[in-house]
């Protein structure tokens, strides 16, 4: 029907005319209650975000000669976090003249890819922002 015999039968039954597709062919509308219309799209958004579950990324800090007990715990704290499917950032932080030797955060950064290789996927090769080397872990 046309528009202005729909709004004219929207009126008389004291409803709203809807929109519902505007890219078909013809544009689809519907006499309806909008403020209702508009209660319930909320409520589903609502409802499909509170199902989303955002990737949280934790953090773990080391140091380039950080002891083997320590580098063994840290590694298994890695494997917990993305084991419970959270997102990994392993930071290696110099500090004063340690930055000289990248090597030592180089090869820590290797061997902790390395140890949890069998849980997580390398997002990208490590990169170096000011004084520390980051890298970054995600879950299989």
């Amino acid at each position: 029907m046309s528009s202005k015999e729909a709004l004219k039968k929207a009126e008389e039954f004291g409803l709203d005319l809807v929109e519902v597709a505007p890219m078909a062919n013809p544009p689809v509308c519907r006499i309806m209650n909008y403020g209702k219309y508009k209660y319930e799209q909320s409520k589903k958004t609502h409802a499909l975000r509170q199902h989303q579950r955002m990737m949280q990324v934790k953090e773990i800090k080391v140091r380039p000669h950080i002891d083997k007990h320590d580098l063994e715990h840290k590694i298994r704290r890695i494997r917990e976090f993305l084991t419970d499917k959270y997102k990994v950032k392993v930071t290696v932080m110099f500090r004063g003249r340690e930055i000289t030797h990248m090597d030592y955060g180089r090869s820590m950064l290797e061997k902790i890819s390395n140890e949890v290789a069998s849980v997580c996927n390398l997002e990208s090769s490590y990169k170096l922002e000011g004084n520390n080397m980051i890298l970054f872990l995600t879950p299989k």
